[in-house]
Protein backbone atom coordinates (compact mmCIF):
# COMPACT_ATOMS: atom_id res chain seq x y z
CA UNK A 1 0.00 0.00 0.00
CA UNK A 2 1.18 3.54 -1.02
CA UNK A 3 -0.43 6.53 0.41
CA UNK A 4 0.02 9.98 -0.37
CA UNK A 5 0.06 13.83 1.18
CA UNK A 6 0.17 15.69 -1.78
CA UNK A 7 0.10 18.91 -0.09
CA UNK A 8 3.34 18.62 1.73
CA UNK A 9 4.77 15.76 -1.13
CA UNK A 10 4.71 13.24 1.17
CA UNK A 11 4.13 9.58 0.84
CA UNK A 12 4.20 6.50 2.81
CA UNK A 13 4.55 3.05 1.92
CA UNK A 14 3.76 -0.60 4.12
CA UNK A 15 3.07 -3.87 2.91
CA UNK A 16 -0.93 -5.16 3.42
CA UNK A 17 1.18 -8.00 5.60
CA UNK A 18 2.36 -5.91 7.85
CA UNK A 19 -1.17 -4.17 8.77
CA UNK A 20 -3.02 -7.62 8.56
CA UNK A 21 -0.71 -8.96 11.32
CA UNK A 22 -1.43 -5.53 13.17
CA UNK A 23 -5.37 -5.35 13.11
CA UNK A 24 -4.70 -9.45 14.37
CA UNK A 25 -2.82 -8.49 17.48
CA UNK A 26 -4.89 -5.46 18.33
CA UNK A 27 -8.55 -7.72 17.97
CA UNK A 28 -7.01 -10.24 19.65
CA UNK A 29 -6.85 -7.56 23.04
CA UNK A 30 -10.52 -6.83 22.18
CA UNK A 31 -12.16 -5.10 23.66
CA UNK A 32 -9.29 -2.91 24.68
CA UNK A 33 -7.07 -0.93 22.80
CA UNK A 34 -3.96 -1.87 21.95
CA UNK A 35 -0.54 -0.94 20.32
CA UNK A 36 2.85 -0.13 20.07
CA UNK A 37 6.27 1.02 17.76
CA UNK A 38 6.64 1.24 13.94
CA UNK A 39 9.83 1.12 12.38
CA UNK A 40 11.09 1.95 9.27
CA UNK A 41 13.03 4.50 7.23
CA UNK A 42 13.19 7.97 5.19
CA UNK A 43 14.45 7.82 1.44
CA UNK A 44 17.77 9.57 0.60
CA UNK A 45 15.22 12.77 -0.19
CA UNK A 46 13.27 12.38 2.86
CA UNK A 47 9.83 12.38 1.20
CA UNK A 48 8.92 8.79 1.28
CA UNK A 49 8.63 6.57 4.04
CA UNK A 50 8.97 2.94 4.07
CA UNK A 51 7.22 1.39 7.57
CA UNK A 52 9.18 -2.01 7.95
CA UNK A 53 8.36 -3.51 11.10
CA UNK A 54 6.71 -3.38 14.61
CA UNK A 55 7.42 -3.82 18.17
CA UNK A 56 4.93 -4.52 21.24
CA UNK A 57 5.74 -3.11 24.16
CA UNK A 58 6.50 -5.06 27.36
CA UNK A 59 4.49 -2.90 29.76
CA UNK A 60 1.05 -1.09 28.87
CA UNK A 61 -2.13 0.23 30.36
CA UNK A 62 -5.30 -0.34 28.14
CA UNK A 63 -8.90 0.62 28.23
CA UNK A 64 -11.90 0.63 25.65
CA UNK A 65 -10.84 4.05 25.18
CA UNK A 66 -7.26 4.55 26.51
CA UNK A 67 -3.83 3.09 25.39
CA UNK A 68 -0.37 4.28 26.88
CA UNK A 69 2.61 2.03 26.74
CA UNK A 70 6.11 2.15 28.06
CA UNK A 71 9.25 1.74 26.59
CA UNK A 72 10.92 -0.08 29.15
CA UNK A 73 12.02 -3.55 27.69
CA UNK A 74 12.27 -2.91 23.85
CA UNK A 75 15.76 -1.45 23.65
CA UNK A 76 17.41 -4.71 22.17
CA UNK A 77 14.43 -4.76 19.72
CA UNK A 78 15.19 -1.36 18.46
CA UNK A 79 18.96 -2.03 18.58
CA UNK A 80 18.30 -5.22 16.37
CA UNK A 81 16.62 -3.35 13.46
CA UNK A 82 19.14 -0.80 13.80
CA UNK A 83 22.00 -3.53 13.39
CA UNK A 84 20.04 -5.04 10.43
CA UNK A 85 19.97 -2.03 8.27
CA UNK A 86 21.49 1.02 9.83
CA UNK A 87 18.39 3.27 8.17
CA UNK A 88 15.88 1.80 10.00
CA UNK A 89 14.81 3.78 13.32
CA UNK A 90 11.39 4.13 15.36
CA UNK A 91 9.33 5.87 13.03
CA UNK A 92 6.17 6.60 14.95
CA UNK A 93 3.21 4.85 16.64
CA UNK A 94 0.05 2.57 16.04
CA UNK A 95 -2.99 1.43 18.04
CA UNK A 96 -6.25 0.27 17.83
CA UNK A 97 -9.88 2.02 18.13
CA UNK A 98 -11.85 -0.97 18.90
CA UNK A 99 -15.97 -0.40 17.65
CA UNK A 100 -14.66 2.91 15.97
CA UNK A 101 -13.20 4.47 13.70
CA UNK A 102 -9.77 5.79 13.04
CA UNK A 103 -9.39 9.18 13.91
CA UNK A 104 -7.19 10.91 16.05
CA UNK A 105 -8.39 11.61 19.64
CA UNK A 106 -7.52 14.68 21.71
CA UNK A 107 -5.45 12.03 23.26
CA UNK A 108 -3.62 10.78 20.35
CA UNK A 109 -2.61 14.13 19.54
CA UNK A 110 -1.29 14.71 22.99
CA UNK A 111 0.20 11.81 22.48
CA UNK A 112 1.89 12.96 19.05
CA UNK A 113 3.26 16.23 20.67
CA UNK A 114 4.92 14.52 23.71
CA UNK A 115 6.75 12.33 21.60
CA UNK A 116 7.91 15.49 19.33
CA UNK A 117 8.96 17.06 22.68
CA UNK A 118 10.53 14.18 23.99
CA UNK A 119 14.28 14.47 24.65
CA UNK A 120 14.69 10.73 24.30
CA UNK A 121 13.51 10.96 20.61
CA UNK A 122 15.13 12.82 17.49
CA UNK A 123 11.73 12.22 15.61
CA UNK A 124 10.36 15.68 14.08
CA UNK A 125 7.03 14.19 11.90
CA UNK A 126 6.58 11.45 14.00
CA UNK A 127 3.63 8.78 12.18
CA UNK A 128 0.46 7.63 13.42
CA UNK A 129 -1.84 4.74 12.30
CA UNK A 130 -4.56 4.06 13.99
CA UNK A 131 -6.58 0.58 13.35
CA UNK A 132 -10.52 1.57 13.98
CA UNK A 133 -12.15 -1.70 13.27
CA UNK A 134 -15.15 -3.83 14.31
CA UNK A 135 -16.37 -7.23 13.76
CA UNK A 136 -17.00 -6.65 10.10
CA UNK A 137 -14.92 -4.09 8.64
CA UNK A 138 -11.24 -2.56 9.07
CA UNK A 139 -9.86 0.52 8.22
CA UNK A 140 -6.60 1.95 8.82
CA UNK A 141 -5.94 5.72 9.49
CA UNK A 142 -2.27 7.07 8.74
CA UNK A 143 -0.86 10.23 9.91
CA UNK A 144 2.02 12.56 10.36
CA UNK A 145 3.04 15.62 12.17
CA UNK A 146 4.51 18.03 9.40
CA UNK A 147 5.20 21.71 10.49
CA UNK A 148 3.18 22.33 13.64
CA UNK A 149 -0.33 20.30 12.25
CA UNK A 150 -1.55 16.39 11.89
CA UNK A 151 -2.16 15.20 7.94
CA UNK A 152 -3.58 12.19 6.73
CA UNK A 153 -1.79 9.70 4.08
CA UNK A 154 -4.51 9.68 1.77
Amino acid sequence: MILKIEKIGLSLEVEDELLNKLLEIGKTHYPKEFGGFLIGYYSEDNKHLHITDKILPKKYQASKYNFVRSTKGIENELAEFYAENLRKIYIGEWHTHPDNSPKPSVTDISAINTIINSKKTSIANPVLLIIGYSKTTADFGFYVWFENKLYKYE
